[in-house]
Order: structure tokens, then C-alpha cells, then sequence
């Protein structure tokens, strides 16, 4: 399977995903967080499976954490700041930035990153076969 297709099918499995997680987190979600969701995927493969290959799961999850929170705050300022959709706000939430991300949801993408990472992997070698 060469890169565009991988990184499609990446991208489909995040945007379907990322929403999902969301509804049955608190009960809706937004196109915007398919988008988001996507993206997430592709730059974890890239960084962390890719780009980090032999690093440890911890240094790795950390890295999938700091994306995922890198993608929400830039999704979060142009949707709901630039936009002003309004889809989430976190200025309730400790340690926030601006609304659009807070440290308590950056340690959960962290740990959600894991699965996300053995995924990649288990995918790369799969359709490397």
C-alpha cells in the first residue's frame, strides 16, 4: 500500500474515531472533530511511529499527547475563535489556554495515544505483508 492510501486510510480511521469518542464522552460531537481526529492519526504514525521508531512508549505517548493537543487548540482557535462556533470550551477547566485546551484533557489524549500508536504499528506491518 503506498503512502497517500495509508495515510487515507489513517486519516478515515481517526475521523471516524475521534467523533465517536466524543459522542460517548459527552454525548456530540462536531465535523470539525472529524477533521481533527484524522489528522491526530496521520502526524501520531508519523512522529511517533515513524519518525520515533525505538523510542520508548513513554516518550511516544507524550509525543501523542502534545499532538493531539497541538491539533485541538489550532482546530479549537480557528472554529470556535475564529469562526465562533462555539463547539467546546474548556475556560472552566484548570490550567486552560484560551479556552481551547487544559492540561486534564492533555494528559487523557496522552494515554489515549497509546492505543493509538500500537494501532499504527500493528496497521504499518500488516499492510506491509
Amino acid at each position: 500500500m503506498n503512502k497517500v492510501k495509508k495515510n487515507g486510510s489513517l486519516f478515515l480511521l481517526g475521523g471516524t474515531l475521534y467523533p465517536i469518542i466524543e459522542i460517548l464522552w459527552r454525548g456530540y460531537s462536531h465535523i470539525s472533530m472529524a477533521f481533527a481526529g484524522g489528522v491526530c492519526v496521520v502526524l501520531i504514525n508519523k512522529f511517533c511511529c515513524e519518525i520515533m521508531k525505538g523510542k520508548s512508549i513513554i516518550l511516544k505517548a507524550f509525543t501523542g499527547g502534545s499532538i493531539i493537543t497541538a491539533v485541538e487548540f489550532f482546530t479549537g482557535l480557528f472554529i470556535n475563535k475564529f469562526m465562533g462556533l462555539k463547539v467546546w470550551d474548556y475556560s472552566s477547566a484548570p490550567f486552560n489556554l484560551l479556552g481551547q485546551i487544559c492540561l486534564p484533557f492533555t494528559f487523557l489524549w496522552t494515554a489515549l495515544s497509546v492505543p493509538v500508536i500500537f494501532f499504527c504499528k500493528w496497521f504499518t506491518k500488516v499492510i506491509n505483508k
